[in-house]
């Protein structure tokens, strides 16, 4: 629940884990290969009842006798629940021989017990958005859900069930062998996770924290079956788990039934052994490089810092901010801003033991990678001679404590971050590390900078060696029950209304009205966890003609509208923001602009006063154009080499009429670079004063909030913001595209790609619609699906594997969409798989069973959706564009229920057709696939 910005999107760290909108299938196991399950019988003896163990600020502890620990988080605001499951086990605690257990294991348990052998099919049935990672200190399973007595007990159960009882089966373990080799050719594929495993490699000597969390691949596909048949036996047991429930539930129910499943397994007679093993302090500089094809430069400095329970991790937290925060960051400073690097970020890791902080610099294509890293290291490292200023620690302070809060308001976030503090030692530090956050003085931040961001303690691309080496504080641990001894909760925050996210409820509770001078108007106020609120704004702009030749410029302006505005600087917004506890987000569409709000009750009238300020008089500074404009260079050439953006490309590109400057032609990559180049400051305003205004548009808000406050901010923000330019919608008609079959080579990328294409005759306001949403579900979307179980669980050959319909609102203009990702060795046998998927589904249709457990579990994932304030409040301002209300939903979820198995495989077989795919392919391919 810190604060995520400066993470680069390209660095994955040591989380890994099962994609959440797919699913396994397991099967039965042979007994031979099945551990032991004698030591999981039930004691003879009757459960007793969860003990109570202490409470802060909301969060319940409780004890089973036979070591369980239990959090319950109560929040009525929303109809959803989350449960999590986190084991104190990662790959931290694997031997020699034995990397990438724990995360090898976490795949196993989905494939079920002998009494649930369906696990993954019972999700989907159940519409539960289920999933599973690893880290170094923990392995955890967790699931969200429309809150639901019957799915609770049965996820309480097969948790239960899991933990002591799984197959890990040789059979299973087999078959699951390719999928986890795919994950790793998946990883392989970006330079940024490779050196970001290469760096940590580098800086530990003898701790795991230097192996990366997926394994070896010589170790997961040597691994022996009774090796990870012991690993499971030693640390899935009650004394050493964690269960975590948050969101809306029964707490007495809750309680009776952990008792009921987890009360009767035993506790072990013996405990897993402590680790102790710890790297040496470091005494010199170390680097690693990294050479492969394609994507631009990246520099990563990573220094080691103490354990998450340390006092001293708080300060480390906030050093990040004042270092990798943008705008007001040191590195954006003295690296972006003197167009050193294309764009900066600094993280670190919380850890049970001495963890690691890394600042990093992604250049462009032409930028110098000896300056860059110069400006880095000098930027890092030179805190003794330019100690951080007062106004930098309360900057980042107040933009933590931000983050933090608005986490806290989140069922979801809280229940990972409990997770995370599980992990770390105890889940009190989730509320500690904000009380040191808040108590930190200069003073304290200055002497662990000094301690920490010293030469000595460094990782880089290169070695140097140095005479007179610095050496940071030796790594120590932490006695974390001593670290509570002056520790004092905060009072537990009022619980918010239960909250029915019904259709006919969202209609009966929405006010929607018309402001000017042309904004359609939704507020749906309800009570939510820390007075929580989302809202979207949309405004719309242009037509066919008018929009046509001005390339990236409505991308440009839309990055640069909240970089300021006439009367505040960039750094000013970003304050008043982190003042407001409020994030702002701006994106461009063709023809549309749109603007998301997250902020609180009391704040969003002022944030709606700073928007209308940013979108009216933005400053629109030449010198941040030149900042985007790099980025945007940047991600462009990191694009050209990889498989799933060059087949996206070629595939949109194929058949289409549009000439290039109307805004549905799709660019080549020279193309996109040229406009990105040709963006000029005057373009951009230009653009912002023919186009931008508030005579066509709408506003979205659900959550804790003021109406008649809100009502107010918006008419005095938008008052007399008016265009006498036309608007009309742009056209996208259906367009008759050839089939076709698209190799692209993507040299020394280890993951390829395949996309399957089609237009579909169809909008979702057909009579056809919800048949062949449901039928499309069954195929390729449900967590049960066709192409699931045969190339992902069968056949063992992706890590991900999907189909979709990207569905068209007005013309009846869709897509049919089927996509794998996979070994380039792989190519025949899944492009073989996927054919004969799609044709049997044609040819014998669904069965009844398929259709009646994907009804209900589609139907789950539609009520899932509606709880979820973010998605709700973007669904209001698109039903205000389009004329519609909740009945639309009310009316598909009826047709969905009333769908017979003859109407769903009709559906099937009326849109879905195989002599109009249009087929691409990307990957290095040793030979060349067949035309």
């Amino acid at each position: 629940m810190r604060p995520q910005a400066v993470r680069p999107a390209f660095v994955v760290l040591s989380s890994i884990g099962l994609a959440c909108a797919l699913a396994l299938m397991p099967r039965l196991a042979d007994a031979a290969t099945r551990p032991s399950t004698a030591a999981a019988k039930p004691s003879a003896k009757a459960a007793q009842a969860p003990v109570a163990i202490t409470s802060v600020e909301g969060v319940a502890e409780y004890r089973l006798p036979n070591g369980l620990q239990v959090l319950l988080v109560p929040d009525d605001a929303k109809p959803t629940t989350l449960v999590n499951m986190t084991y104190r086990v990662g790959s931290r605690y694997e031997s020699y021989g034995e990397t990438g257990m724990a995360h090898l294991l976490e795949h196993l348990l989905f494939k079920g017990s002998p009494r649930h052998p369906q696990v993954w099919a019972e999700f989907s049935k159940r519409g539960l958005s289920a999933n599973g990672s690893t880290t170094f200190d923990r392995t955890n399973y967790f699931a969200s859900f429309a809150a639901n007595d019957d799915n609770l007990r049965w996820y309480l159960q097969w948790q239960a069930d899991a933990m002591v009882n799984s197959f890990i089966a040789r059979k299973d373990l087999d078959s699951e062998m390719t999928v986890v080799r795919n994950e790793m050719e998946m990883g392989e594929n970006s330079p940024g996770r490779i050196l970001f495993e290469k760096t940590l490699a580098g800086m530990y000597q003898w701790h795991n924290y230097g192996k990366s969390t997926i394994g070896a691949r010589t170790d997961v596909e040597g691994v022996d079956i009774t090796r990870l048949q012991a690993f499971y036996k030693k640390y899935y047991q009650p004394d050493n788990a964690t269960l975590i429930i948050t969101g809306k539930f029964d707490q007495a129910k809750v309680l009776a039934w952990v008792q009921e499943f987890f009360g009767p397994l035993p506790r072990p007679k013996t405990k897993p052994a402590p680790m102790y093993t710890l790297d040496p302090v470091q005494d010199g500089e170390r680097s690693v490089t990294l050479r492969r094809v394609g994507g631009v430069p990246l520099i990563y400095a990573g220094y080691h810092v103490a354990p998450a329970a340390s006092p001293d991790y708080a300060a480390v937290e906030l050093i990040n901010l004042v270092l990798g925060d943008t705008p007001s960051g040191r590195l954006h400073k003295q690296l972006t801003e003197q167009q050193l690097a294309a764009s900066v970020f600094s993280f670190s890791e919380g850890l049970a033991d001495p963890g690691f902080m890394i600042l990093g610099a992604q250049l462009g294509p032409e930028q110098s990678v000896d300056k860059a890293r110069d400006a880095l290291t000098r930027a890092a490292e030179s805190l003794e001679r330019e100690p951080i200023t007062a106004d930098e620690l309360e900057r980042a302070r107040a933009k933590w404590l931000k983050a933090w809060d608005m986490g806290f308001a989140d069922p979801q976030q809280v229940g990972a971050g409990l997770s995370e503090s599980v992990s770390q030692g105890d889940w009190r530090l989730f509320f500690l590390i904000r009380d040191r956050v808040k108590a930190l003085t200069l003073a304290d931040v200055q002497r662990v900078a000094r301690q920490v961001l010293v030469s000595s303690n460094r990782t880089l691309g290169e070695y140097i060696p140095t005479a007179a080496p610095e050496r940071a504080l030796a790594p120590a641990r932490v006695d974390v029950s001593a670290q509570f001894k002056d520790f004092k909760p905060a009072a537990q925050a009022a619980q918010a209304e239960a909250f029915d996210a019904s259709p006919a409820n969202i209609d009966a509770r929405t006010q929607r009205f018309s402001l000017e001078p042309g904004l359609k108007v939704a507020f749906l106020p309800k009570a939510s966890r820390g007075e929580a609120v989302k809202a979207v704004l949309t405004l719309r702009y242009g037509d066919e003609q008018s929009l046509k030749g001005w390339g990236e410029t409505p991308s440009a302006l839309a990055e640069l509208l909240d970089k300021g505005t006439a009367g505040l600087s960039r750094q000013q917004v970003q304050d008043k923001l982190d003042a407001l506890q409020s994030e702002v987000s701006v994106s461009a569409g063709d023809g549309s602009l749109s603007v998301s709000i997250e902020s609180r009750r009391e704040h969003l009238p002022a944030v709606i006063a700073l928007v209308g300020q940013l979108l009216r008089k933005p400053a629109l500074p030449a010198d941040v154009l030149e900042e985007v404009r790099r980025q945007a260079l940047s991600a462009v050439a990191s694009q050209r080499k990889e498989p799933g953006a060059v087949v996206s490309n070629a595939v949109a590109r194929h058949g289409n009429p549009y000439p290039l400057g109307d805004v549905r032609y799709a660019r080549t990559f020279d193309e996109i670079e040229t406009d990105w180049k040709t963006v000029s400051i005057e373009r951009v305003r230009a653009f912002h004063d023919q186009f931008l205004s508030a005579s066509h548009g709408e506003f979205a808000a659900v959550g804790d909030f003021d109406p008649a406050a809100v009502r107010m901010a918006l008419a005095d923000a938008f008052k007399g913001w008016s265009s006498a330019a036309p608007y009309a919608r742009v056209p996208n008609p259906l367009v008759n595209v050839p089939a076709t079959r698209l190799v692209l080579p993507t040299p020394d990328k280890q993951n390829a790609t395949l996309t399957v294409a089609q237009t579909v005759p169809l909008s979702d306001r057909d009579d056809d619609y919800p048949a062949l949403t449901l039928a499309n579900y069954l195929l390729g979307s449900g967590g049960d699906s066709r192409l699931w179980n045969r190339i992902r669980e069968k056949d063992g050959l992706s890590y991900s594997v999907y189909s979709y319909v990207d569905w068209n609102t007005v013309e009846s203009n869709s897509a049919w969409v089927a996509s794998a990702i996979f070994a380039p060795q792989n190519l025949d046998k899944v492009e073989k798989a996927l054919n004969e998927e799609v044709n049997r589904a044609l040819a014998q249709g669904f069965t009844q069973t398929e259709l009646d457990a994907g009804r209900k579990g589609l139907l789950n994932y539609r009520r899932l959706s509606r709880a979820q304030d973010g998605r709700l409040a973007a669904a209001w301002a698109s039903n205000l564009y389009l004329g519609r209300t909740f009945a639309e939903s009310a009316r598909v979820d009826a047709a969905l229920e009333s769908l017979t198995l003859e109407q769903v495989n009709a559906a099937l077989r009326k849109y879905v057709k195989p002599s109009q795919f249009v087929i691409g392919i990307g990957g290095d391919f040793k030979t060349s696939p067949k035309p």
